[in-house]
């Protein structure tokens, strides 16, 4: 039997059609969407799994290479942020994570199946946005307490560690996990503006990477200047127990960090609506 057969057949019958319902666009109905096509990809858990993975890991190898006192530690080998530093692996792979979550319907042509159930568009960018945030939210916040946890656990076996309730360790921790889900906003919004996998990537990764290394490095004092306010050096200044002159101080960093997402979210909002699929 064709194809248009089987679809005259359906449409001919009045008991199928009456099993067809329609339902008005909503954003709980878009979320829900969104959810399904988050938990059925295998890589969303494969990323977000080594992200955990990989911050917990860097924690307790930290933990036990600083674990006796010498001279030969720097610093920031023994403020309570050292254990955090599996947030570098993080924010590549959550960022990742973010763009792919967004351009893989572009690059799959299903983008326009999306956006011909929901015509508004915009409600598909703030689910999609929405649905990230929480996820991330919820999984890295917990993962950066259990490494954190487990690190000191770690050192206390050789010296005094750190808990959550000294001065500015609750922050870090919390932090970091809240820097990791802002990058990946901003990985999506990214991805929502170039619309390709690998254009994202590349803006994704010079964006958080790349530009820091270059304006703080090689072009001189008013390229620092500059370099302080790009996203993970301003988001770094956050999560960091030690306060470098030539970088923001905690919570500024963290205003400029969101300032960030939120300047990158109205551009890609504006240009979904002006834009075809």
């Amino acid at each position: 039997m064709s194809s248009t057969a089987v679809l005259s057949e359906a449409t001919d019958s009045p008991d199928r059609a009456s099993d067809v319902r329609t339902e008005p666009v909503s954003l709980t109905r878009v979320l829900r969407a969104e959810w399904i096509k988050f938990t059925t990809l295998r890589s969303s858990w494969l990323v977000l799994g080594s992200a955990v993975a990989g911050m917990v890991l860097i924690a307790l190898i930290v933990a036990y290479n600083t674990r006796h006192l010498s001279p030969d530690l720097q610093p920031d080998d023994l403020v309570p942020s050292s254990s955090m530093q599996g947030y570098y692996l993080g924010q590549l792979l959550i960022g990742a994570l973010g763009v792919l979550f967004v351009s893989g319907e572009y690059s799959t042509g299903m983008i326009r199946s999306t956006f011909a159930a929901v015509p508004r568009r915009l409600p598909v960018l703030w689910a999609k946005l929405m649905l990230y945030a929480t996820v991330t939210l919820l999984v890295m916040v917990p993962t950066a307490l259990v490494a954190f946890l487990l690190a000191q656990a770690v050192t206390g076996h050789y010296r005094t560690g750190y808990s959550l309730g000294d001065p500015g360790v609750l922050r870090v921790v919390v932090g970091t996990g809240i820097y990791l889900t802002l990058v990946g906003l901003l990985g999506a919004a990214i991805a929502w503006i170039v619309r390709s996998t690998p254009g994202a990537l590349v803006a994704y990764f010079a964006t958080v990477l790349v530009l820091p290394v270059i304006f703080g490095n090689v072009l001189g004092t008013w390229g620092k200047n500059i370099a302080r306010f790009m996203p993970s050096e301003a988001g770094g200044s956050f999560v960091s127990s030690v306060h470098q002159p030539e970088l923001l101080t905690p919570w500024p960093g963290l205003a400029v960090m969101v300032a960030w997402v939120v300047v990158a979210v109205a551009v890609a909002a504006f240009l979904l609506n002006r834009r075809d699929a």
